[in-house]
């Protein structure tokens, strides 16, 4: 879409608005709004010039003494909001640093168009596709509470399996999956049918293409919505918009959604499988005669991602929460290894008809990850494997979580913690920095941002620790 064509779409459906969006390090998308009349005065002019914004209200970014950005909309990206009161246009953002009129560093979506960029300069591919899969919950409510009097959370779902025995207004049904019992019999055992249609219809009308939507493994609510594959950063720009639609198709509901991987104790948490492929003049680079029909470079750059996943999960896995998911026997992905068939496995070569559908899908990333970062840190991983040649070994058809203990000790796992993610990265982070894609700036001032997490979570008494410690 052109700038002619946003003019357009604002005029002939009397647009009153337009909606400036971009993500912050965190992966949230945040906002500003501009009437649509101060686009349409010199629409040419106003997308050259951008909208000015403070940069040091964003965690993470620029300081106080420093602190003025530019917002450059995107025209490609605009849609019309299904939301909104009023007619409203959004579009995607570039933040650009004013200091030199290039992406700032820290700009999620200017992290991604470097690292498309670099594989254009590598010489190695011309396209990176991205397909990710990001599972959420939706809730009927969920409250919870920290101070010095202590602390709680409870989560509120009919269709929870702890649910049997409430009463609620017209009765208990008593059609719910248990645990683990979600994958995914017809409702009413299933109650988010309805929910998720809309989702996709609103999806599509966004033009983010839909395959597939279902329940998944978990009770009380564990949903997906899978859409197509596409170029890192439009697939990132998606995966955007798909957490919004949820987020408010949900809040529109009366339900809350959430897209945490680790809300409920004891069941499956919520991964995003990432499938991945690179392209050179439209061949699918990683089609061969391989393992599971793949190529060598498909081979290396698994192995580089196996090399790097240490590093990678600082951004693929970036809550302290991310790691309650990544533990054993809940379809968790802990073992770095790779499988055409195997679900433990951290890296799985799907089954496909045609070559041209060839890729490889890393299964530890999770949807709390900012997925701007997330597809760039997982295509410089293997942008790495693919220069040196890093071979994963052999493939792992075992089941990873049941081996004897003379070969599990031999096949290395994620992280444990994200304060073990945050080291990793603060000591390989050479293979991100290539071609300017990630700043050695970035990368410390992203560690300092997440230690807060970390010691937030250190120094606040838990629950189970009395369970554990009360009567000692």
């Amino acid at each position: 879409m052109a700038v002619a064509d946003v003019v357009k779409l604002i005029t002939e459906n009397d647009v009153k608005f337009v909606d400036l969006r971009f993500t912050d390090t965190m992966g949230k998308e945040q906002h500003v709004t501009i009437p649509a009349h101060v686009l349409l005065e010199d629409a040419d002019e106003w997308f050259e010039r951008g909208h000015a914004f403070d940069g040091s209200s964003i965690a993470g970014w620029k300081g106080i003494q420093a602190s003025d950005m530019l917002l450059m909309a995107d025209p490609a990206t605009a849609k019309i909001d299904p939301f909104f009161d009023e007619p409203t246009v959004f579009m995607s953002c570039d933040v650009i640093d004013p200091a030199d009129g290039k992406g700032y560093d820290r700009c999620p979506r200017s992290v991604a168009k470097r690292a498309e960029a670099y594989l254009k300069a590598s010489g190695i591919g011309d396209t990176a596709f991205f397909g990710p899969e990001p599972e959420f919950f939706i809730f009927d409510s969920i409250t919870w509470g920290t101070d010095m009097s202590g602390c709680f959370v409870k989560i509120k779902a009919e269709e929870a399996a702890w649910a049997s025995a409430e009463e609620f207004e017209g009765g208990n049904t008593g059609h719910r999956p248990g645990v683990k019992g979600g994958y995914f019999p017809v409702p009413p055992v299933d109650s988010s049918q309805d929910i998720r249609s809309a989702m996709v219809l609103l999806l599509e009308e966004l033009g983010v293409p839909v395959e597939v939507h279902h329940h998944e493994v978990a009770t009380a609510g564990q949903n997906e919505i899978g859409t197509k594959f596409s170029t890192l950063t439009q697939r990132a720009d998606w995966t955007q918009i798909l957490k919004y639609v949820v987020h408010n198709v949900a809040h529109s509901y009366g339900k809350t959604a959430t897209f945490m991987p680790k809300p409920i104790v004891g069941d499956n948490g919520s991964g995003m499988h990432v499938h991945q492929s690179i392209w050179k003049d439209g061949k699918n680079l990683f089609a061969g005669d391989g393992y599971a029909g793949l190529s060598d470079i498909a081979l290396y750059y698994i192995g580089g991602i196996i090399k790097h996943a240490k590093a990678l999960n600082a951004i693929t896995n970036p809550g302290t929460n991310s790691y309650k998911r990544l533990v054993p026997h809940y379809e968790a992905p802990v073992k770095l290894a790779y499988s055409a068939k195997n679900r433990s496995a951290s890296i799985r070569i799907p089954h496909v008809a045609s070559p041209k559908g060839r890729r490889i899908e890393a299964r530890f990333p999770d949807p709390l990850a900012n997925p701007y970062l997330c597809f760039s840190a997982l295509l410089m991983a293997g942008l790495d494997g693919i220069q040196n040649k890093i071979h994963p070994g052999d493939a792992a058809d075992k089941n990873l979580y049941d081996l004897p203990p003379e070969e599990d000790k031999l096949i290395p796992t994620v992280c444990a913690s994200l304060d073990e993610a945050l080291a990793a990265l603060d000591a390989d982070r050479e293979f991100l920095t290539r071609g300017g894609v990630f700043s050695n700036e970035w990368i410390d001032a992203y560690i300092d941002l997440k230690m807060k997490e970390v010691n937030l979570t250190r120094m606040t008494t838990h629950p189970v620790e009395f369970a554990m410690y009360y009567s000692l």
